[in-house]
């Protein structure tokens, strides 16, 4: 699979706490086996020696799948393990620090809080742009506010790369999430925290096919 190309259409966000108290990897295995094409681990209150035996193993089980595993914010533990990409947010590591460390091709996502966010110094080179959070939600309580679906429409007229929308999507709004002009969709507790993680990740999959087969 070619990655620059940025095929993917459903990005799980991983979070212990979201999983409810079940086994985090059984939730992850589940969410694959139904369709999720992109996984990251993101786990920020992780010590780094547990963070990096997690990410081993969301290695093994996302290699079996052929899915692609991105680790937030650490490009230590992104070359240990040796993950296909990272992501960062506004207050992470630089983009230019990453790619430093891991290489000038080294697929580097870039989280959008803001719309100048855009145009500040080292955006224009990430894989991809986070647009977040479209809708105000719980799991992300330290944003600037919401995009919401004018500010995502904004912002697919001022960039060309791949946007990947996360807050408070459903499969119910996702048609309208992609219509503004998102090309994938994050989710964290909409399948960490379903009864069947399966189920509901096989929801936005078909939610997804059905928009963007019109």
């Amino acid at each position: 699979m070619n990655i620059e190309k940025f095929p993917f259409k459903l990005y799980l966000v991983t979070d212990e706490a979201a999983c409810l108290g079940r086994d985090f990897f059984w939730v992850l295995e589940e969410a694959l086996k139904a369709g999720v094409d992109l996984v990251q681990l993101r786990e920020k209150n992780l010590p780094a020696e547990l963070f990096v035996d997690k990410a081993k193993r969301c290695m093994e089980i996302c290699s079996r799948y052929e899915v692609p595993l991105i680790i937030n914010d650490l490009p230590e533990v992104a070359e240990m393990v040796m993950a296909q990409g990272i992501h960062v947010g506004q207050q992470d590591i630089s983009i230019e620090a990453v790619k430093c460390q891991l290489g000038k091709d080294f697929p580097v996502g870039l989280s959008l809080d803001r719309r100048e966010d855009l145009t500040a110094n080292g955006a224009e080179s990430a894989w991809y742009y986070g647009v977040s959070p479209i809708f105000t939600t719980p799991t992300k309580s330290d944003t600037l506010g919401e995009w919401g679906l004018e500010g995502l429409g904004w912002l697919r007229g001022k960039t060309k790369k791949p946007l990947v929308a996360i807050g408070n999507i459903n499969p119910q709004n996702a048609a309208n999430v992609i219509s503004n002009g998102a090309d994938c969709l994050a989710v964290v507790s909409a399948i960490c925290s379903a009864p069947s993680p399966g189920k509901a990740a096989a929801s936005f999959i078909e939610a997804i096919t059905k928009a963007t087969s019109r």
